[in-house]
């Protein structure tokens, strides 16, 4: 079942008479751990939902699934939920995707909310499939804003070298991350990491939400190309999508 639970807030600077940046406001983070690499076919296991920042306590929502299809050894071994406790203790996706859309969508209705994502086109596409795959109302379009701190870091220090994992991020920023592959672990520090990369970057605080989600949709095109370019050296087949946040799904006719 679906657990709220008290989680540390985002440290925050005061508010000044001078305005207000979205940094300072309320953010949702979200974060899925699945079956599979592939969000075509990943199913979700666990899934949460953080609200931090904007002067209020932090709250998370967590989900325990059961994704219907036998959990591989190496995803066990991650997240470290088996088949077994997934099927005794998991939800049914019908049941509990209806949450976690909402959980996505309803705060965020009557005000500008960030909605952070670390990855997003994994993360949100699984999400849409799970959905569509269950018969459950989703669309891509209604989680606008989006900021993803893996696409904004690798805009903003494109020539820093090493990996961009979220842990190597959250150590490159000095951002607490209580340990990976745990969705409301993973969910906060996607937070934490948006919080201080307009510190890193004062101009990503100056640029409005609507204008952030359209130039990530650019960057991380770019970011794709450069990739598909570099692997091509040695695969000429190489095909790396560049799709943002939401990797659209297929025409009816084109299913398989």
């Amino acid at each position: 079942m679906n657990a709220p639970l008290d989680g540390p807030d985002i440290p925050r600077t005061p508010t000044t008479d001078t305005g207000h940046v979205w940094p300072e406001g309320r953010m949702l983070a979200l974060d899925v751990e699945t079956t599979g690499i592939d969000p075509e076919t990943a199913r979700i296991v666990t899934a949460a939902v953080v609200a931090v920042g904007g002067d209020a306590p932090a709250e998370t929502t967590a989900w325990l699934l059961n994704p219907g299809i036998d959990i591989p050894a190496a995803a066990t071994e991650l997240h470290q939920v088996s088949t077994e406790q997934a099927r005794a203790e998991g939800r049914p996706p019908a049941e509990a995707l209806p949450e976690i859309a909402a959980a996505l969508t309803g705060p965020r209705s009557t005000r500008m909310m960030p909605l952070v994502v670390f990855r997003a086109p994994y993360a949100l596409t699984v999400l849409d499939r799970e959905c569509e795959r269950h018969g459950v109302p989703f669309t891509g379009a209604v989680l606008a804003p989006v900021l993803d701190p893996y696409v904004l870091d690798k805009h903003l220090d494109r020539y820093r070298r090493g990996r961009r994992t979220m842990a190597e991020l959250c150590r490159h920023y000095q951002v607490r991350h209580d340990g990976a592959n745990n969705a409301a672990h993973d969910a906060m520090a996607a937070a934490r990491l948006a919080w201080r990369l307009p510190r890193a970057f004062p101009g990503l605080a100056a640029t409005a939400l609507p204008d952030l989600h359209q130039q990530q949709i650019v960057w991380a095109a770019e970011q794709a190309a450069s990739l598909q370019e570099h692997k091509r050296r040695t695969d000429p087949s190489a095909h790396i999508n560049g799709d943002w946040p939401l990797i659209p799904g297929r025409p009816a006719h084109e299913a398989p």
